[in-house]
């Protein structure tokens, strides 16, 4: 599958939503529980910094995306965060690498500084050999961070990139 990351629009409004939502629906990796409908997660795809799609080249078709948006105000304001989603029958592909590759490029473009992650959950293996691979450092554990949807507490694992380390490559 070869795998274009482009900006979102209107028109992947559904798509873009329905990826969401199947990581909602999960219940492992967002601390959300609303699902967005088409105009919802268009108004919300639309208010983050940066929303990024990953579109199979081939067919057209969405299969992942990840929102990039400031974790804080002020004098963290140059501390963004993001959130990537890939859709459930493509999983597995290196979609969620070239995503979080794209969203740290465009951070970077955005003149963020630092990308954070708040609330990476410790059960979830793949992210976090994804992370560290791409060179994340991880700053301890939260426990009990993240509810699941049987109810037990995970730990949750914050991990920081400082995007300056390799601005002059």
């Amino acid at each position: 599958m070869n795998i274009n990351i482009r900006e979102y629009m209107a028109a992947d409004a559904k798509s873009a939503s329905e990826i969401w939502n199947q990581v909602v629906d999960d219940g492992v990796a967002f601390p959300q529980e609303e699902v967005l409908t088409p105009e919802s997660g268009d108004a919300f795809f639309k208010e983050q910094t940066y929303t990024g799609i990953a579109e199979n080249s081939e067919s057209g078709e969405v299969v992942g995306l990840y929102i990039l948006h400031p974790n804080n105000v002020g004098r963290c304001g140059h501390i963004c965060n993001a959130s990537y989603a890939v859709r459930r029958d493509v999983r597995g592909e290196h979609i969620g690498e070239k995503l979080v590759l794209d969203c740290i490029s465009m951070a970077k473009k955005k003149g963020f500084g630092v990308l954070q992650f708040n609330a990476v959950v410790a059960s979830n293996v793949h992210a976090l050999h994804l992370y560290k691979r791409i060179g994340f450092t991880p700053l301890g554990v939260i426990p009990g961070g993240f509810r699941m949807p049987d109810g037990h507490y995970e730990d949750i694992i914050p991990h920081y990139y400082d995007l300056r380390k390799d601005a002059d490559q």
